[in-house]
């Protein structure tokens, strides 16, 4: 079949990771409309506030649609007939009358090397669940979750510096790259696919707050990655005095601390103030007080000197 040279694009998208994806697209093609969820409430105020793909669209006099769920639009959709449609952290799974609409598919950029990392936090958890690497899939969407065929894959190394910030980052612009390097010969129908290996899925479920509370009967390590894999969003936390502490960066300590318990806060230092944890002590240096906002852990070490033997919860 003939390449299809001036294709009608349909984007899905919702969050700040989706804008480089679709602002690429934008330099490159004609996008004919794009799909994001409703505006949300946002502040004490409730006000509603647009997401930042509507934001894109308008600046750019793109249609924008918002529906609920997908099925409203199903008609506007084929209305429109989108050669393909193309998804980047939209946050729903699309039905397969949706599916089945443009001629060369449904395409999804996703913030994995699939099929690790399948679902909604793959960012995240690729720190906290302490892989080495991760990367962006560019697929064919199916009707599961992210188990659609392969099209094509770049890595990236996660350092141990890296945090769901800069990890985020980094994997929106790899997204966008990934794609507009593939987009030419799926719209050639010249592309590759491959089925995904069943036998090496993982999961990477959207972040709960039971996810967030650090347990100090876990490893140094394992703490470290918590803490790294939710900064900036949503953040670990800790109680201390049963008041909600987050914990926005840490390091490594080579104490063992054998005589304290676990959660205990175990000795002073120059950039913060260390705790006992399954296996030695850990050492937090920026953390965020209730209704405070964050500071180094110095700074708050100054104002508590009675902290050590204190136990975090």
């Amino acid at each position: 079949m003939a390449e299809i040279k001036n294709p009608h694009i349909v984007f899905m998208g919702t969050p700040d990771f989706s804008v480089p994806v679709l602002e690429g697209l934008i330099q490159n093609y004609e996008v004919k409309a794009v799909v994001t969820q409703p505006d949300k409430p946002f502040g004490r105020k409730g006000e509603l506030r647009p997401s930042p793909i509507k934001e894109v669209a308008l600046k750019n006099n793109i249609l924008c649609l918002q529906p609920h769920k997908v099925k409203e639009i199903i008609e506007e959709i084929k209305n429109i007939s989108p050669d393909i449609i193309i998804t980047c952290a939209y946050g729903q799974i699309l039905p397969k009358e949706l599916l089945d609409i443009p001629k060369l598919g449904c395409i999804n950029v996703h913030a994995s090397l699939l099929p690790k990392l399948r679902g909604g936090a793959p960012i995240h958890h690729a720190i906290i669940d302490g892989y080495d690497k991760t990367g962006i899939t560019v697929m064919y969407m199916a009707e599961g979750m992210d188990d659609g065929d392969i099209i094509s894959t770049c890595e990236t190394k996660i350092t141990d510096t890296d945090t769901a910030s800069t990890l985020h980052d980094r994997l929106s612009e790899m997204g966008k790259n990934l794609l507009l390097e593939t987009l030419p010969s799926i719209l050639q129908r010249t592309n590759k696919r491959f089925k995904q290996n069943e036998n090496e899925v993982t999961y990477a479920h959207v972040i709960k707050r039971e996810d967030e509370k650090i347990d100090f009967n876990k490893s140094k390590i394992e703490i470290n990655h918590q803490i790294r894999g939710l900064n900036s969003f949503p953040g670990a936390y800790v109680l201390l005095d049963d008041k909600i502490m987050k914990v926005w960066s840490c390091r490594l300590s080579d104490q063992k601390c054998s005589k304290a318990k676990n959660g205990e806060i175990t000795a002073l230092y120059k950039d913060g103030f260390g705790v006992k944890a399954a296996d030695g002590e850990i050492i937090f240096t920026e953390i965020q007080p209730a209704g405070k906002s964050k500071m180094p852990a110095l700074n708050f070490i100054n104002g508590h000197q009675d902290l050590i033997g204190k136990i975090l919860k």
